[in-house]
């Protein structure tokens, strides 16, 4: 069976042709509705990586980035939330603790649907919210600085560091409870539609049986640095996007430039030694975003003035090019990437 084949990428591109592309400027206006999430639910695509066993699909990894670049170039609001939803998933599935059983089989079938708050991990040794132990369970206190999904989110998988030094995520209810309280939703230049907030976290009381992992921070960083490194099959999917909108005779050697970066990047990150390469992988991430760049400008060109409407696509997409740009940055990548913007290549 081909890629192209496969129930879920079909899936996708059905959602993403009968519902999310159309209505995309519009989203981008008014939000991300329910309506769009309940049809995610419905097409098994949020149990895209989870165990059979469970419900869920386990789909190959080119399955997944398949429908990561068609839904992305859709409606990328859209995309954001749901793609949040894949790390809870892939989390419990490692983890051999009570909350798995509880949670996992209800996440793989949509039932439920989990939003992130971890990424401030990795500003270390900053720590952002803390987390210590409390009778039979666990106080967290601090500041989540983003979290995507506010009002459309069942529950959080919730990260913090300990004051032993250890990684701690636990599930949560996606609502405001004494010790949560979120912001108002932030308005951003890009993916306003996403409903990202804060969480200003005051002794939330999470019980013992809600936790997903507990680990040396360490050794967390150690698996998670590896994942910022590989090109992000979003910014496939708005470069696909974009050169849709420009005259083939341009589009033509962007898309075929593209098709040999994103070749090389997959590559890679199926290599079976994720540490292993890592200057080529951070090379082929940042030619990634430079020819995105260059595709969503082609798109703006060619639309001329028609483009500067916020209902107009190229502007649209030019935006959430915005966005990709500095979402999963890392110092690393920051470094990598702004080296090839100066052209001094390490």
């Amino acid at each position: 069976m081909t890629i192209s084949a496969h129930p879920l990428v079909v899936r996708a591109r059905e959602l993403a042709d009968g519902l999310l592309s159309p209505a995309a400027e519009r989203v981008d206006q008014e939000g991300v509705p329910v309506s769009h999430i309940e049809a995610i639910r419905r097409s098994g695509l949020l149990g895209l990586n989870a165990p059979v066993a469970y419900g869920g699909s386990a789909a190959p990894a080119a399955v997944v980035r398949e429908t990561a670049e068609i839904l992305a170039g859709a409606c990328c609001s859209t995309w954001f939330v749901q793609t949040q939803h894949h790390t809870p998933v892939l989390t419990l599935a490692k983890a051999e603790l009570p909350v798995r059983d509880r949670l996992l089989g209800p996440l793989a079938k949509g039932g439920l649907l989990s939003g992130v708050a971890y990424a401030h991990l990795r500003s270390y040794p900053l720590v952002p919210v803390r987390v210590r132990r409390e009778g039979d369970g666990w106080r967290f206190d601090g500041t989540v600085p983003w979290y995507t999904g506010w009002g459309l989110n069942d529950v959080i998988l919730l990260a913090g560091v300990t004051e032993d030094d250890e990684a701690l995520f636990a599930f949560v209810e996606a609502r405001e409870q004494p010790g949560l309280r979120p912001s108002e939703p932030m308005r951003l230049a890009a993916l306003t539609a996403s409903r990202t907030v804060s969480l200003d976290l005051d002794g939330l009381r999470v019980p013992e049986d809600a936790v997903a992992l507990r680990t040396p921070y360490e050794d967390w960083a150690a698996t998670d640095r590896p994942k910022t490194l590989n090109a992000n099959p979003a910014v496939f999917g708005i470069t696909e996007a974009a050169l849709a909108l420009v005259d083939d005779e341009y589009a033509a050697p962007l898309r075929a430039r593209t098709g040999e970066v994103r070749r090389r990047a997959y590559a890679l990150a199926d290599h079976p030694v994720p540490r292993e390469h890592a200057q080529e992988r951070l090379a082929l991430r940042a030619e990634a975003f430079t020819l995105m760049r260059t595709a969503t400008t082609a798109a703006v060109v060619s639309g001329g003035g028609r483009a500067m409407s916020v209902t107009g696509r190229a502007q649209r997409l030019a935006r959430e090019a915005l966005f990709l740009l500095v979402q999963g940055q890392t110092a690393v990548s920051r470094t990598a990437h702004l080296e090839r913007l100066a052209e001094r290549p390490r």
